[in-house]
């Protein structure tokens, strides 16, 4: 068990070094092996998640590389969050190669190996515990990223990418300035370290230590795609193959996860002058990426733009929720990040099946009466793989339905749990150890924007299903194998027991939150010294 932590790591980084030398015509073998690295990474992630749920010592697990000390060596940290964010992973990854399985894998060099380094990148930056090697894995995550994103090639993927691309390389240039500003300042990476060494900071050296906290938050919130930096998302998501934008949902996590960490690791009530650093901008991004995302699904007539804007209200929501402060609203949050994460990638999936016999112009058609392209896929991506299910489209529409329950956030699926966790904690402010507070300006400002988002979601989707499903009778019934749809059914179903157990799930996330807030235990275990606020600070 103490080798469990490197698993998810190892794990796909050894399946993908596996896959290079196969041949192209063993595609089969190479699904196979993807498969079952999936559910390995699954089984792995869910024995972290019951280890980090089982409290005690157990909540923080620490795997220290080659046996040095957290301050100079390789160190791997997996508690809630970490354990939270590596389930979702396996399971979106797993739902994600089944579905590649019928054709996608087929339509360009690599997949599987590129999707497996994806999956490695991901895990390293959940569970690394020092910022020089959640560079090293964001750049391996980006890597495979990029060539996932040109997938299939084609004119919208190729431009997608590049711009997608471009964009990437100056927040990774942003992030190992913000990393070397850090180092000189605070002398060592590690985060655990680095909380424990920002409060006893001078005054001469703290605004250097926030410039460069500064210039690595703009990094992650690229990634994030927080207005105005995330422009780039719906067109590269839209252009990507169903399999890629599916794990892409994930991807654009990774830099919420890395704000959260580091924002209540480094800049909590404990770092004296430097606390709440940058909480306020995060909120007021956080509702403006939200209305940027509620006018866009308002905007767009096509299905894969309008999950690409879903993604922009999800990164919205859970930024603002961050700079929010609040221990309730973040435990709402968590429990929201995993509900928009597998139902966005679930209607990325859905809607490769739903698009099958209409007219590739079909949904611009509708506004303008203009045609819009003439298809991009080769021929071989017509073949179908599989046994085709029955009743074909009482099954993707029921699929959709749950989709727009669980993006709009309406009863009864986990989407309104989440968003009415959320706004509890909104209208009963309170902290750690702090009575009831007034509603803050910020908090009714949050507020308005969920409800409004949702209601936008409502209108999107309700017109993009009466166009898709009702009102089109001339269209072909699309012929959906059951490994197309059993991935959707999978993650669709994971939210519905996400549903269904809401009680033990948001204790979880609660108590994620609470560790969050508090994180005295995180440092202890990784450092072995106490979390201590400077002499006269405020907690």
């Amino acid at each position: 068990m103490q080798h469990l932590v490197i698993l998810p790591i190892l794990i796909p980084l050894l399946a993908g070094a596996v896959m290079i030398p196969l041949e192209d015509q063993r595609g089969q073998v190479r699904g196979a092996i993807g498969v079952l690295s999936a559910v390995a990474m699954l089984v792995v992630a869910v024995l972290l998640l019951l280890r980090a749920d089982a409290g005690g010592a157990d909540a923080v697990s620490v795997y220290r590389l080659g046996n040095w000390p957290a301050m100079f060596g390789i160190v791997l940290v997996a508690d809630r969050l970490a354990a939270l964010m590596l389930v979702l992973t396996a399971v979106l990854g797993l739902a994600a190669l089944l579905f590649s399985l019928s054709r996608w894998q087929r339509v360009g060099a690599h997949f599987q190996a590129l999707f497996q380094f994806q999956l490695m990148g991901l895990n390293g930056a959940f569970l690394t515990g020092d910022l020089f090697n959640l560079f090293v894995f964001f750049e391996v995550l980006l890597a495979a990223s990029y060539g996932l994103a040109l997938h299939g090639s084609g004119v919208a993927r190729v431009k997608a990418g590049l711009h997608y691309i471009a964009i990437n390389l100056a927040a990774s240039l942003l992030f190992l300035i913000g990393v070397s500003m850090i180092y000189g300042v605070g002398g060592t990476l590690n985060m655990a370290d680095l909380a424990v060494r920002i409060p006893q900071l001078p005054p001469a050296d703290r605004p250097l230590m926030e410039a460069g906290a500064a210039l690595l938050g703009m990094a992650f919130l690229v990634k994030a795609a927080m207005w105005p930096l995330g422009f780039w998302l719906p067109r590269t998501y839209a252009a990507a193959s169903p399999p890629a934008a599916a794990i892409f949902s994930m991807m654009s996590k990774v830099g919420v996860y890395a704000v959260l960490r580091l924002s209540l690791l480094l800049f909590g009530d404990d770092a004296g002058s430097s606390a709440g650093f940058g909480g306020s901008w995060l909120l007021a991004g956080g509702i403006m990426t939200i209305a940027f995302g509620a006018i866009s699904v308002l905007a767009t007539q096509d299905l894969s733009r309008l999950a690409g804007a879903s993604v922009l209200i999800s990164s919205g929501t859970l930024l603002a929720a961050v700079g929010a402060g609040q221990v309730s609203v973040t435990g709402g949050a968590l429990y929201y990040l995993a509900t928009s994460s597998l139902a966005i990638g679930a209607f990325f999936l859905l809607i490769d099946l739903l698009e099958r016999g209409r007219d590739v112009g079909a949904d611009v058609l509708a506004v303008t009466l203009e045609a819009f392209g003439d298809g991009e896929e080769d021929d071989e991506d017509d073949d179908e793989v599989g046994v085709a299910i029955p009743a074909t489209m009482a099954v993707l529409g029921l699929s959709f339905l749950c989709c727009a329950l669980l993006l709009a956030g309406l009863p009864p699926l986990s989407g309104f749990v989440a968003k009415f966790a959320m706004l509890s904690g909104i209208l009963n402010p309170q902290g750690l150890g702090r009575g009831p507070a007034a509603v803050s300006t910020g908090g009714w400002a949050l507020l308005l924007a969920l409800v409004l988002s949702g209601l936008a979601t409502v209108i999107a989707m309700t017109r993009a299903g009466i166009r898709v499903i009702w009102a089109a009778s001339d269209r072909v019934v699309p012929r959906v194998g059951v490994v197309e749809i059993a991935p959707v059914l999978l993650l669709l179903g994971t939210c519905i027991g996400m549903t269904a157990a809401a009680g033990p799930v948001l204790r979880y996330m609660d108590q994620a939150a609470i560790a969050l807030h508090a994180p005295e235990d995180y440092v202890r275990q990784v450092t072995g010294r106490e979390l201590s606020a400077p002499a006269g600070a405020a907690r």
